[in-house]
Order: C-alpha cells, then sequence, then structure tokens
C-alpha cells in the first residue's frame, strides 16, 4: 500500500519556526495532499492544500500567512514551514493525498499518514 510518512514535529518556543516534511510514495506525485491538524480523517481541522505539483496552493483563512505548503514531486516531499509558531498551533500534523483538488474537508482524503507531533511552549 502507498505510504505517506511525516516528520519535523517536536517542541519549540513561542516565536519559533518549523518545517514538517511528508514523503510520499512516488503513486503520489500526481495527487493533491494537504495537510491537518488535530485528528486524522474526516475530523481533521484543514491546515493547506497544494495540487499535484506544487503550481496552485491554499491555506486555512485563520492561519494569519505563518504557513506555507510546498510540494516537489521530484524529491518525493511535501512541506509545511510553519513560522511565528503559536500554542494553538500544538497538536498532531497529518499530511493526506487526494486524487482531486483541493478539498478542505479530511473525508475526501483517502490516504493518510501517522503524524507527527507539534508542541509549542509558551
Amino acid at each position: 500500500q502507498a505510504q505517506l510518512t511525516e516528520s519535523g514535529g517536536g517542541m519549540v518556543r513561542t516565536g519559533g519556526s518549523l518545517r514538517l516534511s511528508c514523503t510520499f510514495d512516488p503513486t503520489f506525485r500526481s495527487y493533491a495532499m494537504a495537510w491537518f491538524r488535530g485528528v486524522s480523517g474526516a475530523h481533521g481541522t484543514f491546515v493547506a492544500a497544494s495540487n499535484w505539483n506544487g503550481g496552485y496552493t491554499t491555506l486555512s483563512d485563520s492561519l494569519e500567512g505563518r504557513f506555507t505548503i510546498s510540494k516537489e514531486n521530484a524529491k518525493n516531499t511535501m512541506y509545511l514551514q510553519i513560522n511565528n509558531l503559536k500554542p494553538e498551533d500544538t497538536g498532531v500534523y497529518y499530511c493526506a493525498a487526494s486524487i482531486h483538488c483541493c478539498p478542505r474537508r479530511g473525508v475526501e482524503y483517502g490516504h493518510w499518514g501517522q503524524g507527527t507531533q507539534v508542541t509549542v511552549s509558551s
């Protein structure tokens, strides 16, 4: 089964930065991909999404521009750059893949990674 694997989480202080990575099976080069926070599947909170080649991206309206998503098919990796981290950014971040671009509901993604924990201390 094609896999998605997140990494890059950790514990940081308020104001710090992290870059999360999601490595993916080459199968997902043609897929739209996204980041969710909280839980995987239907109830995750949408963070950001990219179309299949990174040429189109969209972010949650509530993120104040602190988040940047990118997808590099040549490296089989998707990234989420998070700057000026806040305690409310704490949570498990999941990457997900969908054949369609770029839904904001977790239920529309059929493939999920295991998540990476981000903890922001004040």
